[in-house]
Parts: structure tokens; sequence; C-alpha cells
């Protein structure tokens, strides 16, 4: 029973699953008559926006920076004694979050 914890083997059984998930999704599925409507995305009977969501990639990179500082900041404190320098690093984590997010 422990062989089946190991990674490849999880993920063989994983992908066997999926692919008969998926073959049996497709004899399941209603035959296509194949046209622009069926290879356009559903959008709940609505155009789709001309303009993207947010431009760029700014606020990508300021969610993960706070995710990864905080995350880190957090390893270390746990890995860490209730010292008074842990106190000042938490502080210090706070307040490079607080830059981060007024920034």
């Amino acid at each position: 029973m422990e062989s089946l914890l190991t990674p490849p083997l999880a993920f063989g059984v994983y992908l066997a699953l999926v692919s008969l998930l998926a073959l049996l999704g497709r004899h399941m599925a209603a035959p296509g008559a194949g046209g622009s409507r069926t290879s356009t995305a559903y959008a709940s009977g609505e155009e789709a926006p001309e303009r993207s969501g947010a431009p760029g990639y700014r606020p990508f990179f300021l969610v993960a920076l706070f995710f990864g500082i905080l995350h880190l900041g957090v390893l270390v404190l746990g890995t860490s004694d209730l010292s008074p320098i842990a106190g000042v690093y938490l502080l210090g984590l706070a307040l490079s979050l607080l830059a981060l997010v007024i920034g």
C-alpha cells in the first residue's frame, strides 16, 4: 500500500483516471455542428470585452512579491525561537509589507 504514495506511480494512476474520464465525456457529449459559435469562448451570452482587465504584469508581480515576502517571513519565524530578535524581524517584515502595499 505504501507504493501507491510514490509520486511517479500516483501520477500514472491520476493520468489514467483523467484519460478515462475524458474518453467517457467525449462519448457522452452531443455531436457538434461545427462553426464559429462552437469554437469561441462562452461568455454567458455577452460580447467579450475589447480591452484586457489588467494591462501589463505589474499587478501580478506586486501580489506575487507580497505573498513571497509573507510566506518566507512566516517560514523564518516558524523555525526561530521566541526571542527579541524574532520580534525585530517581525516588525521589519510588517514594515516591508506595508511599504509594498502603499507603494
